[in-house]
């Protein structure tokens, strides 16, 4: 395992430096590695930082911790996913809060072409169970690649997860815990399974309890990997519409099913859709068609690279653009990897594409595609 990925997991875990502040040191110095290797007295000078954090980031038992995090993940086969790498899941990227660091076992694509998370309430009624169990076997029938996000909960989350497996859809349960372990345990054959048809994802390292604000900071992972979020059942206050809710933050579409008036698990899907916070949903057509996928489905790939380039593009141009559409941010080596310029070569044509504003360069010496 290379050392950024140590120093950036050793970033995670600093006492006090949460993900803005990581960000604003990454910024500031680079990388991960550069935070680590930095004086105390000019970490101080960063702002927002101050003595207090400089003394947590340089205290020697964050790199340790980091270490034994790293030899756990050797040895239990778990794939960690970096901000900013080609395999991090693109849409979560996108989000403001994004976490630096995820970790993840199992074989589901989560780049899917196709993602929706479908949350609930932890005390789903029969009603609940049999919209989960429609819905999912339609959308199997129509989209069978259908990336299906849930939280491995009680409820309406296990049964989206299962209904998912036994349609043959690929689906990931984001955890509020380290991989270390299942919680809940009654739901431990289920994960399993899900290991060889989807995985299992947490952004927290291993020795992490399942502490009640762990599961409400993990929605925000929930509703950031996919497009939409689908809300079958909940009560008016609840963790689900917290997850509605930082979906349409991130902009993405919400959908909730209705239910009777007077229903306790209905009235937070009724006042979602009342509030037009979301869309009525009573079918997985419904879903299909306002997300547009059919449309999608029908763009030839040949097309979107025919827009992605202009009629005075050298052939240079187009080469650094490929490699940009295929791999969302990308760091100036990676992409002299993949082009064969020179890093001399790619400054130039770079520093081009920026100023006529088809990309844009982050910390770090990353780019991508505007």
């Amino acid at each position: 395992m290379n050392d950024t990925i140590l120093y950036t997991i050793a970033l995670t875990m600093v006492n006090g430096v949460g993900g803005v502040l990581s960000r604003q040191l990454l910024q500031a110095l680079g990388d991960a590695r550069a935070v680590f290797q930095e004086k105390k007295q000019l970490l101080e000078r960063i702002p927002g930082i101050g003595s207090v954090l400089a003394a947590e980031i340089t205290n020697p038992e964050v790199l340790r911790r980091a270490e034994q995090e790293v030899r756990f993940i050797d040895d239990a086969g778990i794939t960690v996913l970096v901000c900013g790498d080609e395999a991090y899941p693109f849409r979560l990227r996108e989000c403001p809060d994004a976490p630096l660091v995820l970790y993840y076992k199992g074989k589901g694509n989560l780049n899917a072409r196709h993602a929706v998370s479908v949350v609930g309430t932890r005390h789903a009624t029969r009603y609940g169970q049999e919209m989960t169990a429609a819905l999912l076997d339609d959308l199997a029938a129509l989209y069978p690649d259908t990336l299906i996000v849930s939280g491995l909960a009680y409820g309406i989350d296990i049964a989206a997860h299962r209904q998912a497996l036994a349609g043959g859809l690929p689906t990931v349960g984001v955890l509020a815990h380290g991989l270390d372990r299942i919680y809940p345990p009654a739901h431990r054959q289920t994960a399993i399974a899900m290991l060889e048809q989807g995985g299992l994802l947490t952004d927290f390292p291993s020795g992490t309890n399942p502490d009640r604000p762990n599961f409400l900071k993990r929605n925000r992972i929930i509703a950031g990997l996919t497009e939409a979020t689908l809300v079958i059942e909940s009560a008016e206050k609840g963790g689900s519409l917290v997850t509605a809710g930082l979906a349409l933050s991130y902009g993405r579409d919400v959908f909730a099913c209705p239910g009777r008036i007077g229903d306790l698990y209905s009235a937070g899907c009724n006042q979602l859709i009342r509030r037009q916070s979301a869309a009525l949903i009573t079918s997985a057509r419904d879903l299909v068609d306002a997300l547009g996928w059919q449309q999608q489905d029908a763009f030839p790939a040949a097309r979107q690279t025919e827009l992605l380039f202009a009629e005075t593009d050298s052939p240079e141009i187009q080469r650094v653009l490929e490699a940009l559409q295929g791999g969302g941010e990308l760091h100036i080596d990676q992409l002299s990897l993949q082009t064969g310029f020179t890093i001399q070569q790619l400054t130039a044509l770079l520093f081009e594409l920026e100023m006529d504003g088809r990309i844009a360069s982050l910390p770090g010496n990353r780019y991508h595609l505007r």
